[in-house]
């Protein structure tokens, strides 16, 4: 679980855009970009280099998720 003080000031270093803390994943996931950053002993780790594109299926479902 990632303290939600620290999500609120984190941005992605890509798109400078806010994130959000993926609980099944254990990510912090950037859907402007569409990367996902690993957590490492409860550290979010925030490098382009360690990060995972989104898959398709992963956008798709967010975007459905946040239709409103």
């Amino acid at each position: 679980m990632i303290d939600k003080k620290l999500l609120s000031i984190l941005v992605c270093p890509v798109s400078k855009a806010p994130v959000e803390y993926n609980k099944d994943s254990n990510e912090i996931v950037c859907w402007q970009s569409g990367l996902a950053y690993p957590i490492r002993d409860d550290i979010p780790v925030m490098l382009e280099s360690e990060a995972r594109e989104l898959t398709v299926e992963e956008k798709e479902a967010h975007k459905a998720a946040t239709k409103g």
